[in-house]
């Protein structure tokens, strides 16, 4: 039986949580159930790379390994059904942080909203493209800090 429209944009807004779970906890192996097959992120806004979503993926966690802190938050989620396929957009803040030695943090904050293209798949609905637009850096990197490549 066909799910509804509601039913749909329930299961996209879960798979949008469990993306910024997966990046926030390091649990690189829920990728393949937030991406379709042949996937592909867009993190150039970030100082990032675009490309497939695995090998992408793998330059955001060698990117977040300097920042054992993080809280994504998505909100203002709209999502346009057509069929098997869907378009999204939502908005995220995503502070980061990393200790010092005398136990104060360095903090940065990260804001802007996702782009997505999405499928259904037989296991459920899986982002197809994402883009990501960080308009927004509160804070700023410390002194000498380089993002890896």
């Amino acid at each position: 039986m066909p799910q509804s429209a509601a039913e749909d944009r329930y299961e996209i807004e879960q798979v949008m949580y469990r993306y910024a779970w997966m990046v926030d906890q390091r649990k690189w192996e829920l990728m393949d159930s937030v991406f379709a097959p042949g996937a592909t992120i867009d993190y150039v806004s970030t100082g990032g790379i675009k490309g497939l979503y695995r090998p992408t993926l793998e330059w955001l966690d060698r990117a977040l390994s300097g920042w054992p802190i993080n809280l994504h938050f998505i909100t203002n989620v709209a999502i346009e059904l057509d069929g098997d396929q869907a378009n999204s957009r939502c908005l995220f803040q995503a502070p980061m942080a990393r200790m010092r030695p005398d136990g104060s943090q360095d903090v940065i904050t990260n804001a802007g909203y996702y782009i997505d293209s999405w499928t259904r798949v037989a296991k459920g609905w899986r982002i197809l493209e994402r883009v990501c637009n960080q308009t927004v850096m509160v804070g700023q990197l410390p002194a000498g800090y380089v993002i890896p490549e």
